[in-house]
Formats: C-alpha cells, structure tokens, sequence
C-alpha cells in the first residue's frame, strides 16, 4: 500500500457471541448496555434454495447473515456489489470432520464435506444466493485477515470505483484443532464501501499503514473477543462509527506494520 485508500461507508453488518446483529452490537459499543457473551446465534439462510440451504455451514450461514444486514443497512442490490471474502481460517467444523473421516478406515469423503471445505465456500453460497456476477475476492491473512480484507476491498473501491462489500468472518474448531486455534466461537464483520458519498453515507474512512500498536478496548468482554477472534480486530474502528465518533484508531496487521484509520463523519 504506496498511498491512503479512502471510500464512504454505507452499510454495516455484524454477529458474534452475545451480539446478533450491528443495532445489538452498536448499543454495546456505545456502551447503552452490557454485553453478555454467549453462543453466537446463526439465522436461518432463508435466501438460499432448500437444497443449498439443507447444505450450508456455520460460515455459510454466517456470512449471509453480516453481508445481507450491510447491505439492507445501506439499500444496496446484493446481486450488483462487487465482495471481498476474508477469513484467518475457513470453515472449523467441516475441516475437524475431514481429519476424523481421513484418521478411519473408511476415506471417502461426502461430495457436500469436500465442496465446503475449501476457502471460498461461503463467497460461492453468496454467489448463489444473491445471483451476484460482480468480482469477487477470496482472502486469508491469518490473524491480519480484517486488515488485509480491508485494504482488498478499499483497493477495489478507488482503482474500479465501485461499491464493495467486504466480509470478514472466522469460525471455530472443535478440539483436538482448538487447542491449537482457540477461537472461541463464529464471528462476522462487513462493510458497505462506496467510492463516493451519498445521503446514506455513514463516515468517510481513509487507510495508511502505522507502526504503533492497537491499544486495547476499555471493555474486557470486548477486549477478549477482539483478541481471539480475527474478524473482530475491527472493533476499534467499530467502536467509532457506533459513538458517532470522527478520529483515528490503530488496527492490527502484519506485524511489524499496523494499520491507521482515520474516520470522517458526514
């Protein structure tokens, strides 16, 4: 990244354990009421045909959830938005099956476990789902998935001048992968960028790389899920946009170099 990337946001979409959606997480955020962590609550994909729907993972699910919320948050066509998929992992529960169907006898694996597994499963569901034919990109940073997500989608925005809509997620693993992956529970993050302003837009934001480190959220409850759950690295950034805050704020990346991010509000 040779210079700042700047785009308006429209839409947010968010789901993570104790907050099912962006109004919930906002309140949260702004710290109107507390937040009482328990399992994330995935809707139903109602927008997928039965078969598909039958089919669908944890991420699948999720995915829909966060990316079909910005985008009715911002009134945009779902089938016109060129996406950006970022994810540290991809789908914890399909991979833990695979590795306990491959340690058996028996190793063939069912045409619905493979076609989930690979990393950009959730971005072709959208596919089928919202009958999108705009680009689409597939991304995995590790823990600097939201970073580099952003930095994808921002990109996209001011060289193709065209709305996108990135979608950060992570999933867990069952154990015996936990203990080397701990992330708690799914989680999902997206946003509506625009490369111009509208009468929805929401801030402005402009991105620069940094070297100073993200400071911790005042919230510990916050805090642990900032930290163990990649997608939620931007919950500073969220914080913002939820208080009606302008300023600047330091998101994790890869380390050494972090990310600036300078929010305007309209």
């Amino acid at each position: 990244m040779s210079r700042p990337l700047t785009a308006w946001i429209e839409g947010i979409g968010f789901l993570a354990p104790g907050l099912p959606d962006w109004p919930t997480a906002r309140a949260v955020l702004r710290d109107e009421m507390p937040l009482t962590v328990a399992p994330s609550v995935l809707p139903a994909p109602s927008i997928l045909p039965a078969a598909e729907r039958r089919r669908a993972s944890r991420v699948v699910k999720l995915t829909l959830a966060v990316g079909l919320e910005a985008a009715a948050h911002a009134g945009a066509d779902v089938a016109t938005l060129a996406t950006v998929f970022s994810a540290s992992g991809a789908d914890g529960h399909n991979c833990h099956a695979l590795c306990e169907q491959l340690a058996t006898d028996d190793r063939q694996i069912s045409p619905t476990r493979f076609h989930n597994s690979v990393h950009n499963a959730a971005a072709g569901y959208w596919g089928i789902a919202t009958g999108a034919m705009a680009p689409c990109q597939v991304i995995c940073a590790y823990d600097a998935s939201f970073g580099a997500g952003l930095i994808d989608a921002l990109g996209q925005v001011v060289l193709d001048h065209q709305p996108t809509l990135l979608i950060a997620y992570d999933s867990e693993y069952p154990e015996p992968l936990f203990a080397k992956r701990p992330v708690p529970d799914v989680a999902g993050v997206a946003l509506l960028l625009t490369p111009e302003r509208s009468e929805r837009s929401l801030a402005s934001i402009t991105v620069t790389p940094a070297s100073a480190a993200a400071e911790p959220l005042a919230d510990a409850a916050l805090e642990a899920l900032r930290v163990s759950i990649p997608a939620l690295r931007a919950l500073p950034l969220l914080q913002k946009l939820a208080c009606g805050e302008a300023g600047q704020v330091c998101l994790d990346y890869l380390p050494p170099m972090q990310l600036q991010v300078d929010i305007g509000l309209c």
